[in-house]
């Protein structure tokens, strides 16, 4: 068995599609904030399937490829103004939930979600399409 699960193209973009179902049937909104890089391709889904345009990106990361950083090493650029209850901040994947606990910190409002989420990261990310055992993810772009 491998230690590292694979998502294809199909496989992810089928996801999407069902994380926007689930945020459809929780309300409206109208501002999409991705989390750079992981959460641009779901955003830009996400976006088309909830007919939202107005789009937003954070650039931060957990990670320096597989080595997990200290929280104090994670640096959050491009805050932004006005986000609230109608925005969703989007993601690939929560794994631990570190990242989506520090934008709740600074955006409390904001709805966050994500395509996947680990046994650790669910309590983050508010709506999530899939739950996915504690392994190695591999996406289409890796």
């Amino acid at each position: 068995m491998s230690d590292k699960i694979y998502i294809n193209w199909e496989d992810f973009h089928a996801e999407v599609k069902q994380l926007a179902t689930k945020i459809k049937e929780t309300g409206e909104f109208d501002r999409i904030v991705a989390i750079s890089r992981g959460g641009l391709i779901p955003a830009g889904i996400l976006a088309y399937e909830l007919d939202i345009r107005n789009c937003d990106v954070i650039n931060m990361s957990s990670y320096d490829g597989e080595i997990k950083r200290q929280d104090n090493a994670i640096e959050i650029k491009g805050l932004l103004a006005g986000v609230n209850e109608k925005t969703l901040i989007v993601d690939d994947l929560s794994d631990s939930g570190r990242t989506l606990e520090l934008l709740h910190q600074q955006y409390p409002k904001a709805v966050r979600v994500c395509v996947y989420a680990k046994p650790k990261g669910q309590k983050s990310c508010e709506i999530f399409a899939k739950k996915l055992p504690d392994q190695w993810i591999v996406f289409p772009w890796d």
